[in-house]
Formats: C-alpha cells, sequence, structure tokens
C-alpha cells in the first residue's frame, strides 16, 4: 500500500533527563513489531542512544529518528535529550513533530527538563500529550504528579487513564476513554481487559464525560449530538479529540512504565487513532511571509532539520518532506547556496539502522547521505520554484570557554573541524576574537562543550585544552584634562615634526559645546566596539592645518582600540583640539597620527581613567529548596539580585552579574541543584569596576607587557 500524508504521525519524545524515554522508545519500537527484542540503557543496547558516547554516559545526548508501524499508519519517533545543555535537538525536532509526547517522572512530576521543553511547545504551537512513567517504583506518585501537571500547563489538561496501584506491584490501568481496566501480566506485554470495579466508576465515567465535552467542543454537529444524546460514538469521539488536540484545547495524560513495558501499546494506539497527521497541522511558514501547506501533489519542498557527520559516510542530512514526493535521483536546488543537490539515495532510520526506500511522501521524515552544499536549517525545493521554509531558531548561547591546539600545526586543523561542528549543531559558535586574541567556543553548557572536545579528539584525533576566556573590558574617563605632546625627529634629510595640544573628557549624547572653545568641526563616530568617540576640531589661527585633521584622529583611534590601562578599547570619550605647531617641511600625516596617540595617551592618564567591566542579566529557574544555595553563590560572584519570582511550582531568580565571574557557572549550578535547574544570560551594560579590582587588572597587564 503507498503511504499518504494522512497515514504519517510524527511525535518527539521530550523530558526531563532521566524521565524514562529512551526506554519508553525502546519499548514503542518492540510493541509495534520493528524490533524483536528489547534493548535496555544499562546494556547499551537500545536502537536509541546508539552513539559510544551515549553509552558511555547513560543517556541521551543526539536526537535519534526512529518508526513504527502501527496498523495503517506510520509513526515516526524521535527521542531526544532532557539535559539542558543539548536544547538545540530539542528545538529541531520539535520543529519537524506534529505531536510532542513530554514523559514525566513518576517520582518527581515536574521537573526543570519538564519546564524547558514545555517553552519551546509553546513557541511551535505543537499539540501536546503526557506520559506519567515509572509507575512502578516505589515512590511514584501519580496524583501529585498529576496535580503538578494541572497547575503548571492548566485546565486543559485531562487524564485519560490513572493507575490503581501505583508503586511497587503495578499492573493496572484504568482507562477513562474507553471505560476500561487493563491488567498486565508479571513481565509486562498485552494487557487483560476488564470492567472497572465498581469504586472507580464513577471517577472514570467523570473523566470520560470529560473528553466527550473536549471532543464536541470543536464541532458544532457534534456539540448538538452530545446535547441531544448525552455520548458520542467511538468514530464521533476520535474525530472531535482529534480536533481538540491539533488546536491544543487538550492535554491528556497517560500511565506507563517503559521498563516493564506496560502501557505503551495503548499510547501508540491513540498516537494512531488520535494524534493529528501532518496535513491536519498548520501550513508551514516561508521566509517570504507566505506559507506551505503539507500536500503530497504539489511542487517538491524539503527542510534539513538536522546534520551529522558520520566515520567513513560523511554528512548524513535527516529531513521532513514539506510539500510534494522525493524519489531516490530527484535533484533539487539549494537557494541559500545556488546549488544543485542529487538524492541518490533515500533512507528510514531506526537509530544507526536505515532502510534504503524510492520514495517519501509529504509529511514524512527521512535521512540522506552526501549533500555536499546543504546543512541543518537549509530549504531545498525545485529551482525557480523554491520555497524556503523559515528555519529553526536556536537559544544564544550560555557559555564560553577559549580553546587552543598544544601543537601549532593542528590550530588551522582544529578550526577547521570546530567549523563544520558548528555547521552540525548551530546552537555552538566558534569566534575568531581579534579583540581578545582567543580563538572562543560558545555553547549551551560545559557538557555541550566537552561533548564538542570528545569529538574533535576522537573523530579528528585533534587533542585541545579548554582555558578561562579573557574578558572583553572596556576604559573610559571621569573628568576634563588638557595635555599637549611634540613629536621631532631629525634624521637627515626631511625630519617629522608635529605638536598637538588636546583636551578630553567624558562624552555624553546631547552634550553641549565647551564654552572656552570655538568648534569649527565636530565628528561623531560610532566605535566598533560600542560607545562613541566625538572629535571636536577646534583649531583658530591656523596653527595646524585642517589637512591633518584626520591623521590626529587616526592616531586617536589606534590608541582608543588598545586603550593606556588594561589594552581594552577605549568609548565615550570627547577629544578636542585646540591648538598645536607644525613645520612647512617636516610635518605630515605620520608625524601628527603619531602625536595624535601620545597626546592621547598621556590625557587620558590625567583624565580619571575608568575600567568598565561586561555585566550580564541572568535568569536562573530552580527549586524551591535549593534556592538559597543559589543565592549564596549568585553572592560570591558579585550578582547584584534584582527580584524574586515564582513561575509554576519553581521559583525564578533574576540578577546582574559580571561575566567575569560566569565561568563554569553551568557546573556549578548543576552541582548545586542537583540538575534541577535552568539559567540563561546575556548581555547588560558596561560598568565601573572596584578601584581594588581595577588596580590588580591594571598591574597585571603592564607585568604582561614587561615580559614580552
Amino acid at each position: 500500500m503507498t503511504l499518504e500524508t494522512k497515514n504519517i504521525r510524527n511525535v518527539a519524545l521530550l523530558g526531563h533527563s532521566g524521565s524514562g524515554k529512551t526506554t519508553l522508545a525502546e519499548t514503542m519500537l518492540f510493541e509495534s513489531g520493528s524490533i524483536s527484542r528489547r534493548g535496555s540503557i544499562d546494556d547499551g543496547n537500545t536502537t536509541s542512544d546508539f552513539t559510544s558516547i551515549e553509552k558511555e554516559r547513560g543517556n541521551s545526548i543526539f536526537s535519534t529518528l526512529m518508526h513504527a508501524d502501527w496498523r495503517d499508519n506510520k509513526i515516526n519517533i524521535i527521542d531526544t535529550p532532557g539535559l539542558d545543555d543539548f536544547v538545540g535537538e530539542v528545538i529541531s525536532s520539535l520543529k519537524v513533530a506534529d505531536t510532542a509526547v513530554i514523559v514525566i517522572d513518576a517520582r518527581s512530576g515536574v521537573e526543570v527538563g519538564t519546564e524547558l521543553v514545555w517553552e519551546y511547545v509553546e513557541r511551535y504551537n505543537v499539540p501536546a500529550m503526557f506520559v506519567v512513567n515509572q509507575l512502578d517504583h516505589e515512590k511514584a506518585d501519580f496524583e501529585k504528579s498529576l496535580d503538578q501537571i494541572k497547575q503548571r500547563f492548566g485546565a486543559n489538561v485531562i487524564p485519560v487513564q490513572y493507575p490503581l496501584n501505583d508503586g511497587e506491584g503495578f499492573n493496572t490501568i484504568v482507562d477513562a476513554l474507553r471505560l476500561t481496566m487493563y491488567v498486565f501480566p508479571p513481565d509486562g506485554g498485552k494487557p487483560e481487559k476488564k470492567e472497572i470495579p465498581e469504586s472507580e466508576i464513577g471517577r472514570a465515567q467523570e473523566l470520560h464525560n470529560l473528553l466527550v465535552e473536549a471532543a464536541a467542543e470543536n464541532d458544532e454537529e457534534l456539540m448538538e449530538k452530545f446535547f441531544e444524546e448525552g455520548s458520542l460514538s467511538e468514530e464521533e469521539l476520535a474525530k472531535g479529540l482529534t480536533i481538540a488536540l491539533a488546536a491544543q484545547e487538550m492535554y491528556p495524560v497517560f500511565c506507563a512504565s517503559a521498563q516493564m513495558n506496560m502501557g505503551s501499546g495503548r499510547i501508540m494506539g491513540f498516537i494512531n487513532d488520535i494524534a493529528p497527521s501532518p496535513a491536519d497541522r498548520p501550513a508551514a511558514k516561508l521566509t517570504d511571509g507566505s506559507e506551505l501547506a503539507c500536500d503530497g501533489d504539489g511542487d517538491p519542498a524539503l527542510f534539513v532539520f538536522k546534520t551529522m557527520s558520520e566515520p567513513r559516510i560523511g554528512n548524513v542530512s535527516y529531513f521532513k518532506v514539506y510539500s510534494g514526493t522525493i524519489k531516490h535521483g530527484d535533484e533539487l536546488y539549494n537557494e541559500r547556496t545556488s546549488t544543485s543537490e542529487r538524492f541518490n539515495q533515500i533512507f528510514i532510520s531506526n537509530g544507526k539502522n536505515r532502510d534504503s526506500i524510492d520514495t517519501l511522501v509529504a509529511g514524512d521524515i527521512g535521512v540522506t547521505v552526501k549533500l555536499k552544499n546543504t546543512h541543518t536549517n537549509d530549504s531545498l525545493g525545485i529551482k525557480g520554484k523554491s520555497k524556503i521554509i523559515e528555519p529553526t531558531h536556536f537559544p544564544e548561547p550560555r557559555i564560553r570557554t577559549a580553546v587552543a591546539a598544544p601543537a601549532k600545526g593542528e590550530l588551522e586543523k582544529m578550526v577547521k573541524a570546530l567549523h563544520t561542528i558548528q555547521e552540525e549543531d548551530p546552537t555552538v559558535i566558534v569566534e575568531q576574537s581579534k579583540e581578545l586574541k582567543q580563538t572562543l567556543l560558545h555553547g549551551q553548557g560545559q557538557l555541550h562543550l566537552d561533548l564538542i572536545k570528545y569529538r574533535l579528539e576522537k573523530a579528528n584525533n585533534i587533542h585541545i585544552d579548554f582555558m578561562k576566556p579573557r574578558i572583553s573590558y572596556r576604559e573610559t574617563i571621569t573628568k576634563t584634562a588638557n595635555d599637549s605632546y611634540r613629536h621631532k625627529k631629525q634624521s637627515g634629510g626631511a625630519g617629522q615634526f608635529a605638536e598637538v595640544h588636546m583636551r578630553i573628557g567624558p562624552y555624553t549624547v546631547g552634550m553641549p559645546p565647551p564654552d572656552d572653545l570655538t568648534v569649527r568641526k565636530e565628528e561623531i563616530v560610532d566605535l566598533p566596539w560600542g560607545g562613541r568617540l566625538a572629535f571636536l576640531w577646534c583649531i583658530v589661527g591656523g596653527s595646524i592645518d585642517a589637512k591633518f585633521s584626520n591623521a590626529i584622529k587616526k592616531g586617536v583611534m589606534s590608541k582608543m582600540e588598545e586603550g593606556p590601562l588594561t589594552g581594552s578599547p577605549c568609548l565615550d570619550i570627547r577629544v578636542c583640539i585646540y591648538d598645536g605647531k607644525m613645520h612647512p617641511v617636516d610635518s605630515n600625516d605620520m608625524a601628527f597620527q603619531l602625536a595624535g596617540t601620545m597626546v592621547f595617551k598621556s590625557a587620558f592618564e590625567k583624565a580619571g581613567p575608568r575600567l568598565l567591566e561586561p555585566i550580564h542579566d541572568v535568569e536562573i529557574l530552580c527549586d524551591d529548596e535549593v534556592m538559597g544555595d543559589v543565592m549564596g553563590d549568585l553572592q560570591t560572584r558579585r550578582a547584584m539580585i534584582l527580584g524574586m519570582s515564582s513561575e509554576g511550582h519553581y521559583q525564578k531568580i533574576q540578577a546582574k552579574v559580571p561575566l567575569a565571574e560566569m565561568y563554569q557557572y553551568s557546573s556549578t549550578l548543576r552541582s548545586i541543584t542537583q540538575g534541577k535547574a535552568k539559567f540563561s544570560r546575556s548581555f547588560a551594560e558596561f560598568q565601573p569596576v572596584t578601584p581594588d579590582l581595577q588596580k590588580d587588572l591594571v598591574n597585571k597587564y603592564r607585568a604582561e607587557l614587561q615580559e614580552v
């Protein structure tokens, strides 16, 4: 049978690390017959988590594409990491998913990782359902978990199921949608269907009515029938629930013990019967503002949501077909790179195992290899009819480190390898900082950076060192000062002569001109590193020819680029050139440029020099029980606490923290909260450092200059 778009379901498994997503995926594949035996994380033989580093660590680091055939439908399953460091894998998966399956650990309820993924579920407007997993654990508490889900995610949360005996001995689920009780054998697998006990009929019927109301609410015909007859047929109920789920007006909750193979079959059945197909979802947004409907009869168009580099294979591209049908041998055009790519091979994937196929229809997800000029976030289509799908927007990095290759000969090789990783993972930024004279690696957390180091060493045989990155300080002044400098050089023949009198002072936008000087020309320069230079030409009587103005300004700018205090850029300074001398033969641009540099340096040191440091806005989400530890740590980092508030059952701390104090903060926060916190940061402003710190930094810089 030819697969149609309506027969496809794309689901992403999301949740906090340790909630059991990978085990649930394994059980779903087993229940569908896609695999003949279930692997385990302890044995390192699951379909997902197949890379060597995932086996070593025992948790997901990359998203993994799998698929299962269930009745007449194909269900694409994307298992995602639960660690905040690898959020890029979560976001790219949600971009192509049509349903989010959020896995909750019954022992812990809603965790920080749950909050994180929900933020992106809402951003991408993806229908969602919850699975309360690990109900067989002695500390499992379904009712507490359900209360937290309702509290955090609202009144649209409706339990489809609840356990009759969560904790040790768990084996019974009451299904309110089908008004049936499932009793599982000790080893899990196919349950026995039984009537719901009298004691549970009331609750089950109440939940069933909520589901019927949710189904009827979005369809007038169903609503009328519901009011007339008080119930809906199974077919009508399925139709209404699909509409409600697709419109995010219902978030169903299911029960499971993936480890014991209890409950996954019913989850698969619900995804098959109720979850929306790609055709039921809103049209994809294009960069030109138009939309692209998911239509198998349209022009071929696909979107690459993930790229991996594999040994002996090269680039492996994961893509979703948004329109038309992609066939083996098709040639599609990449508008961004202005190149064509031939699809010599198309695969469907179950982890590392890939099966070659001839076609993929709109809505389906597949894999290809050896695309030469196509990477993550690229769209491919017919040349001249290209539909560029809105790219995935990844979060800004939250952590950085300086990197260096131990051997000089490996520097170029290292940078090339880092850029390859950046092409695969857009949450990585590689920066060659001219200002700091370092190669900087930006990522989402320490684990993220450690993974990059691991990959360089294992795949490229490049051993790199992480170092503390330098800080982008800024220099300015606090008062006005006058100074002069005479440059005179005679070495036979034409000499060099220039004398410049300069006044410098702090600059603010809209400030009045100096009272005692006549401004002939004013130039405001927006500096590349931020801030401004106001350059005022105040020469009266021709003591310096105006033609030397640019040379003096160039000399000032050269010193502002590497300031007198610590070699950091200077900003927000007004320079007035009010007097000087020149020689009819020996004065030239070079002489006045050198004089401009030297007089600026000496005047700067008399004008109350001030060192500024970058301050970042930091937002932390954590449990109430660890809030005191988080606050205590922030205070050791010279943080200014701006406020505290509640978000769900978490505490949100907002603070301003110097960037110099943020080094390795990701690791520290994970340690003091046992991984139950997340943070984000962004540049806020430059603020003066304390006098003691300024003195230390200036002395350190001067000592370094003497060593050179």
